[in-house]
């Protein structure tokens, strides 16, 4: 193992900082927090706030949660509130459910033994060693997190020179960089989100191992990168993470077959920093996001990429050529960071649905903005439209004024298509007597009724 500067190591006695300086606001903190930590204390145990709840509120941020950690066992935790539950296997932790709230419980963890189960590449598997506070602060990943809220007197404890490194908008690791990654490889993803966040520089420690170690990101688990790919890409600052990921050579493991795409297509780069930016203004705005539009975009130059081949070189007709290159793009990405079917439906019906806003005339245009995945495919081929794909943006904008107008746009609600079926139809021949009249009487009357759909076809 190749040795890097060392980041801080924690004080025996930390530095205590009065109310005074720090200026956190107790009314600032969850209620539901500050009543998880008064039952802790109460039952005799120490319990602190820390984490990012305590950074944010040091740089002015609103957390989004709070984190609790506690000299009491998961066990002791869970017998204080009823509606606590033990998750976790490698570490286990205590979510308590209060008021609608979730909050985090862990118990102080121990110092790192060599005797603990590792995998080959250095990975803790199983962490459940439980110290002191001062152990503790020595296993949190950055000096920024390393920050415990006393609730007795309203001070913050800093084992590791979070404070200073706030002040100095820098991210450190605490301890030796390489060795920290290999405990945890999802931290290189956590240095990237937290720098981006608030605003700081990583520090050079920190950042030059990221690049060499980056791989190591492929012996986590795919269900947990998945949750960290959502913590990174559906947020306000998903389109700095995107950059910081692929500055630091992460990107290319979460998304090998992406990573490979937008080497060659700047075009796909703008595609995914405007679905980003997208999803970062819609959730500063507060609307939903969903995990599935978000892949899409990441996924489909790999798609498009994939169905054009199929089609021109091994003779797919154009639906299918997409349908099958959506599968495999699927069937590869999910070893990566996993996608649940959830997701991964609705995704593949956004692409899929892409060749059907060719179809604008008659039933079929009608269909299609009665489908329940209408929007978000639509939004899509605007997405394409507006970055990679400008050819595009006459039909959006048709799209556009049909879901203004519906009974105004052309072959939507009007039979435009009849006459032309009409025509194509083959002249029958007449027969004698009034039977004949009256049977092509009837033909016309038919021609004239045609559906949309029929006409479409025609």
């Amino acid at each position: 193992m190749s040795q890097s500067p060392r980041g801080p190591e924690p004080l025996t006695e930390p530095r205590r900082i009065p109310d005074a300086e720090h200026h956190i606001a107790r009314d600032r903190i969850s209620p539901n927090a500050l009543q998880v930590l008064r039952v802790l204390r109460d039952a005799g145990h120490e319990a602190y706030l820390v984490g990012g709840g305590v950074r944010d509120l040091l740089v002015g941020l609103k957390p989004k949660d709070f984190d609790i950690s506690t000299s009491a066992r998961p066990e002791q935790v869970r017998s204080l509130f009823r509606s606590a539950r033990l998750i976790g296997r490698r570490f286990v932790i205590t979510h308590v459910r209060m008021g609608g709230e979730i909050l985090e419980v862990t118990t102080f963890r121990g110092a790192v033994r060599a005797s603990q189960q590792r995998d080959e590449t250095g990975r803790i598997l199983s962490d459940n060693i439980y110290g002191s506070l001062e152990s503790d602060a020595f296993r949190r990943d950055f000096t920024v997190n390393a920050l415990y809220y006393d609730l007795d007197d309203e001070s913050v404890l800093d084992y590791a020179g979070g404070m200073q490194d706030l002040h100095a908008r820098r991210l450190r690791l605490i301890g030796e960089p390489e060795l920290r990654y290999r405990e945890d490889p999802v931290r290189m993803l956590r240095a990237v989100r937290i720098a981006e966040k608030l605003d700081f520089a990583i520090d050079p420690s920190a950042a030059q191992p990221i690049v060499p170690l980056a791989p190591l990101l492929g012996e986590v688990p795919a269900a947990r990168l998945f949750e960290e790919v959502l913590k990174l890409f559906m947020n306000r600052d998903a389109v700095a993470n995107f950059q910081g990921l692929r500055q630091h050579g992460l990107f290319r493991v979460l998304f090998p077959d992406s990573a490979r795409a937008l080497d060659a297509d700047a075009g796909a780069v703008a595609l995914i920093e405007q679905a980003l930016a997208n999803t970062a203004q819609r959730v500063i705005d507060g609307r939903p996001v969903t995990p599935a539009f978000l892949y899409a975009a990441l996924l489909w130059p790999v798609v498009a990429k994939r169905a054009a081949h199929l089609a021109a070189v091994e003779g797919y007709p154009p639906l299918p050529a997409l349908s099958q290159a959506a599968d495999e793009a699927i069937a590869r990405q999910v070893p990566h960071t996993a996608l649940p079917r959830r997701f991964s439906m609705p995704m593949r019906e956004i692409w899929l649905l892409q060749p059907r806003f060719d179809g604008r005339r008659g039933a079929r245009a009608q269909r299609l903005l009665a489908h329940p995945r209408f929007r978000a495919a639509y939004d899509f081929l605007e997405l394409r439209a507006a970055t990679c794909e400008p050819m595009l943006a006459p039909l959006a904008q048709w799209w556009t004024q049909a879901q203004q107008q519906p009974e105004t746009a052309v072959g939507v609600d009007e039979p435009a298509a009849a006459p032309a079926a009409e025509e194509a139809r083959p002249a029958r021949r007449r027969r004698r007597g009034g039977r004949g009249r009256h049977r092509g009487a009837k033909v016309a009357a038919d021609g004239a009724n045609d559906t949309p759909e029929d006409g479409a076809e025609a």
